[in-house]
């Protein structure tokens, strides 16, 4: 995939590897919320919890009031992210891409002119 961001998508990306390596996590992600505001998160492993990147981001959008999600950007993460799941039943048009480690769009999933 050779696609060129958008701005706004190539900030969660910025966020989504600032995540990443905060938590020194495999993979990490960044979600735009209806109202345009971000949150990132990266993966969580635990013997009692496991979170992806996305799930985590999603959670926090969703815990600080977000409804509606416009985009989503999953750094080194896979087009089968349980997080996509919740991310597409509160918003069924929003897209993701999916990136490798260097933040470089490897595939676009959902959205209304996908």
């Amino acid at each position: 995939m050779t696609e060129t961001l958008a701005d706004e998508d190539q900030k969660l990306v910025v966020l989504a590897r600032g995540a990443l390596a905060r938590a020194e996590a495999r993979s990490g992600a960044a979600v735009r919320d209806g109202d345009g505001r971000t949150y990132a998160g990266a993966d969580v492993r635990t013997e009692t919890l496991t979170l992806s990147g996305l799930q985590v981001a999603v959670a926090s959008a969703i815990s600080s009031g977000a409804s509606s999600f416009e985009a989503a950007v999953l750094v080194n993460g896979d087009a089968d992210d349980p997080g996509l799941a919740t991310l597409h039943e509160l918003s069924p048009l929003a897209y993701a891409y999916v990136t490798d480690a260097a933040g470089r769009p490897q595939q676009r999933l959902g959205g209304a002119d996908v």
